[in-house]
Formats: structure tokens, C-alpha cells, sequence
């Protein structure tokens, strides 16, 4: 007699099989958890500085642990994340619109408030069109997935933001990465480009301004180069806009070349105080990325609240000029300390100041002094930076006090003698 049930050893055989695929897929987890691994021996001291929890934030002030310390680790640049004016708009847009929209910008999830602000914003940028995205890693994940098809090639610097690097990953065309600010190597890459594609549509990529080393992108000799070779040029604003050029409008506008700049990305999450991104460029550009680009068509739009709030800032931004001066000034104040003190800030040009350390336990440890100290910083190990070079990232807004920048400077300093990372007597 035949029977209906499945024989008990290819049940067993069957769960061994799928245990076995199992285990090979989460090998790497239970590797990351493994005692001997860094994670565990950096949670086992303390030392794990990620994923902390803030209890409250008024801008240059935060409590953690229960103790107040001074945020010198935030993008909120222009101080505006606690400004009444800024709260209010954020409130009153959740009374007329509600606190969300439930709904792609393709279909029921526009509001007259988004169109409002793609106005305002490609205006302010010196450009035809404005296209929002829900956050800052979308917008470029989604506009290089839109535009750069199977026939183009993206050059990418090899230092661009993460968002940036997964755009190239989604995108369907080759990817070629240049050295760090290096553009013989990108005309190498170019000029080879032309002998074995010839014809390929060219996308050049980079951040504005870089956001670990606060370094700005040779944006006069990229746009050379784009012209050269017939290349789209892109630049990644996220730490430009709000921060640097004439009125805050970024790289581009810093050097005057707003007009030879296709394509301006920003984000609303550092100086506007929101969350959200954008792309800027000319009309027929944006119309296209608006109907192609699956990040935009796919995803819920931005909520009432948060474009209210970038609204304001914007509005604040371009009545108050100040906020620019004194984000310089602090900037500038900040370098010169850091440097006086004896510590290698690289070549940061912007409010985005990194401070090497050395190896990264040294610089865990550095990390948990200073937020004992009363200073919240990042600290930015490998494989972000190389080997030997972990730092702190610091970053400044533009409402920090004159007492708060000396606060800083002299918890580094201290911290940094009992490290040995600078000298009693500075440099």
C-alpha cells in the first residue's frame, strides 16, 4: 500500500540541507559577534561609541546618560533644529496637513507645500527645476539610477558619500573610480573611455564639499574636464548647501560656476534641519529623473512637517546672513586652535573639522574621555579612514558660543596629553 506521507528521512535530510544553507548565510553575523572579533572587545570596554542614545537636544546642547555635553558632532550647521520659528512651522503644518501623506509624489502624495518648495529651492540654486526625495541618500542613489543607463559610464571620486557608491551599484552603466581629487587619473579614465566607448553618455560624480575630511572638490578643473570630454557634472551638496558659497548656495556657487554645474544635490537633514534631499538642474533634466527614477516614483514623499520646516530654514537662511558669517568665523577660530594645540586636522577647508588620532582603540578611548569631558564628538575608524589614521569628526554650527569653542579646545587638549597625542607645550 502507498502512502501519502513523506518518508521521515527525507524530512531529516531536507532540514539538514536547509540548516547547512542557513548556516552559510549567517556565518558572517555569528563572526561578527565572535568574542575575539572587535565589536566584542570593543563592547566588553565600553568603548562602543555607536547607536548612542540622545534624551534631548537644543542644538549646541545635549543630555546623554543622563549628563550634559556640548554637541560638537552635529550637521546641524546652522543652528536651526531648536529654533522657535522653525518648531512653529513644523507644528502648523501638521494642523492643516496631518503627519503624513500616505503616498508616493507620483500619485496622492503631493501637497502644494512640495511645490512650493521645488520653486523656491530652484531659485535659490540658480537653476530651471527642483526635484525632492524623501531623504538625502535616495536623492543620489536615485538620480544616478535614473540617468546613467546601460550606454553611459559614472566616474566616481573614490572618496564620494556611501549614497553616492550605492547609486553606481543600482545603476545599470559601468562605474570607473578615480583617486581622491585626483584628475590626471580621471582623465586617464576619461580619455580611455572615449577609445573604447566611443559615443557613451558620461557622468562625472563628486561631493561638494567631503564629508569626513571637510575638504571641498576641485569644482573649477571638474568643470573643465566635464566640458572637455562632453561629461554631465554632478556634485553632491549635502555639506555645501547652507555651509559655503555666496548666500549658502553651495560648491558650485562658491566658485561662480552655478551655470556649468548640471546637476546640484543637496539634503535637508544638515542645515535645514529636516529630513529630506533634492536635485537641481535644468527642466528637461528634472522632468526625466521625476518619471524615471523608481527612488522618487516608489517612495512615500516627504511629510507636511518636515517640508514646513525646510521652508523655514530657507527662509531664515536668506534674512539672516550672519548665521554664514559666524559658521566661518567659528570654522576658521576652530582650525587655527586645533592646529596650535598640535593636532592634525588634515587640509578640512569648511565647519567639518577631523582631528587624526591613531589607531582605532586609541581613539575609542580618546572618544570616551572627551564625552566624559562633556563633549560629544564622532569618532571615525576604519575601513572609513586608513589605518593609523582614526579621528574624531567634529562639526560646528553657527549658535555655538565663544565659551563653547574654548570648552572644546581645552577638552582636547587635555584628553590629548593623557593620550600622548600631543605634546604638554603644543606645537
Amino acid at each position: 500500500m502507498k502512502s501519502n506521507s513523506i518518508p521521515s528521512a527525507a524530512v531529516g535530510g531536507g532540514e539538514t540541507a536547509a540548516l547547512q544553507a542557513s548556516a552559510s548565510l549567517f556565518d558572517k553575523c555569528r563572526e561578527f559577534l565572535s568574542p575575539e572579533g572587535d565589536y566584542a572587545v570593543v563592547r566588553s570596554q565600553d568603548l562602543y561609541p555607536y547607536f548612542r542614545p540622545i534624551e534631548r537636544n537644543d542644538g549646541t546642547r545635549a543630555i546623554i546618560n543622563g549628563n550634559e555635553v556640548i554637541m560638537a558632532g552635529s550637521n546641524n550647521y546652522l543652528g536651526l533644529t531648536s529654533d522657535p520659528r522653525v518648531i512653529e512651522a513644523a507644528k502648523t503644518a501638521i494642523s492643516n496637513y496631518g503627519t503624513g501623506c500616505t503616498g508616493s509624489r507620483f500619485l496622492n502624495g503631493t501637497l502644494d507645500l512640495h511645490i512650493q518648495l521645488e520653486h523656491e529651492l530652484a531659485e535659490f540654486m540658480g537653476k530651471e527645476a527642483c526635484i525632492l526625495y524623501s531623504t538625502g541618500y535616495m536623492t543620489n542613489q536615485g538620480v544616478i539610477q535614473a540617468l546613467a543607463g546601460k550606454s553611459d559610464i559614472i566616474f566616481s571620486d573614490k572618496d564620494n558619500h556611501a549614497c553616492i557608491v550605492a547609486g553606481t551599484q543600482v545603476a545599470i552603466a559601468p562605474t570607473k573610480r578615480y583617486r581622491h581629487n585626483d584628475l590626471d587619473h580621471l582623465r586617464k579614465l576619461l580619455e580611455r573611455s572615449e577609445e573604447e566607448t566611443p559615443g557613451a553618455g558620461k557622468l562625472i560624480v563628486t561631493d561638494g564639499v567631503f564629508s569626513m575630511s571637510g575638504v571641498l572638490a576641485l569644482v573649477p578643473e571638474l568643470v573643465d574636464i566635464a566640458e572637455q570630454y562632453g561629461a554631465a557634472l554632478m556634485l553632491d551638496d549635502a555639506h555645501a548647501v547652507g555651509v559655503i558659497g555666496p548666500g549658502g548656495r553651495g560648491s558650485a556657487a562658491f566658485f561662480d560656476l552655478t551655470d556649468r554645474v548640471d546637476i546640484t544635490t543637496g539634503t535637508f537633514s544638515k542645515s535645514f534641519a529636516s529630513l529630506g534631499g533634492f536635485a537641481a538642474g535644468n527642466h528637461s533634466v528634472i522632468e526625466y529623473i521625476r518619471h524615471t527614477s523608481s527612488a522618487h516614483i516608489y517612495s512615500a514623499s516627504m511629510p507636511p512637517a518636515n517640508v514646513a520646516t525646510v521652508l523655514k530654514c530657507l527662509e531664515i537662511l536668506k534674512a539672516e546672513p550672519e548665521r554664514l558669517e559666524r559658521l566661518w568665523e567659528i570654522s576658521d577660530y576652530m582650525r587655527r586652535g586645533f592646529k596650535e594645540l598640535g593636532f592634525n586636522v588634515w587640509t578640512s577647508q569648511t565647519p567639518i573639522i577631523p582631528v587624526v588620532i591613531s589607531d582605532m582603540m586609541t581613539s575609542l578611548k580618546f572618544w570616551k574621555d572627551l564625552l566624559e569631558a562633556g563633549v560629544f564628538v564622532n569618532p571615525v575608524v576604519p575601513p572609513a579612514v586608513p589605518r593609523g589614521q582614526s579621528l574624531m569628526r567634529t562639526s560646528y554650527m553657527a549658535t555655538h558660543t565663544n565659551d563653547d569653542l574654548d570648552y572644546i579646545l581645552d577638552a582636547f587638549r587635555r584628553v590629548g596629553i593623557r593620550h600622548g597625542i600631543i605634546s604638554r607645550n603644543g606645537v
